[in-house]
């Protein structure tokens, strides 16, 4: 049985997109703050700590506190907002990219119920969705993996909404296949894959040309 609230969407425009999620009711969408761009009468708006989610709100003030407090420290607001549908019938509210590029709907039940994205990326997602920190667990990958130390987790079993800049592909690995990639190019990935940092020969290289690589466990 799923512990997220189950919702339906549809994404807008080409450049500067925006997601509409419709919510049935006693749904709940939580966001960031000011990805809000517009919503039904009968939505009810609340600020809360952290992300909502059982683990967050499950251990009282002390674990809301802790759950809104490790969203600092990937550059968010220390609060998010939830919307709920308070009516008898379907609602939709809406939430816009923050700057050019893809809004990526990720299902969270389909991609082994975690996701490590860019510590920026979170757009917002269905009520129940943990979102978190991420610690990159070798030292040389947070330094020099452009993405930095602290990167974002998105944990559960609902639909969450992260953003990026430009165009976006999906690449699947095989088992022990190799992907380098430019490290600011990164967007998220799955739970088994394993990221690291593979410096390149020469003392200019190695000080400006760290090339990251994935590698599925």
């Amino acid at each position: 049985m799923k512990s997220s609230h189950e919702i339906d969407y549809e994404i807008f425009g080409e450049e500067m997109q925006y997601v509409s999620i419709e919510l049935d009711p006693n749904e709940t969408a939580i966001a960031e703050a000011g990805s809000f761009m517009m919503m039904d009468e009968d939505i009810h708006m609340a600020t809360i700590f952290g992300d909502g989610s059982q683990a967050s709100q499950g251990s009282g003030i002390l674990g809301k506190l802790m759950s809104a407090g490790k969203r600092i420290l990937t550059g968010e607001s220390l609060f998010m907002t939830a919307y709920t549908n308070i009516s008898q019938g379907k609602k939709k509210v809406s939430f816009a990219s923050p700057y050019p590029g893809k809004i990526i709907p990720l299902d969270l039940s389909a991609l082994g119920g975690k996701v490590v994205c860019q510590k920026d990326a979170f757009l917002c997602a269905a009520k129940g969705v943990a979102v978190g920190i991420e610690f990159q667990r070798r030292l040389g990958t947070g330094l020099f993996g452009g993405e930095g130390f602290i990167m974002q987790k998105l944990e559960g079993d609902g639909m969450s909404f992260v953003h990026a800049g430009g165009h976006v592909f999906h690449k699947d690995l095989q088992a022990g296949e190799r992907l380098k990639i430019d490290t600011g190019c990164l967007v998220g990935f799955t739970q088994n894959i394993r990221y690291e940092i593979e410096m390149i020969r020469g003392i200019r290289n190695k000080l400006f040309g760290g090339e990251g690589f994935f590698l599925p466990l």
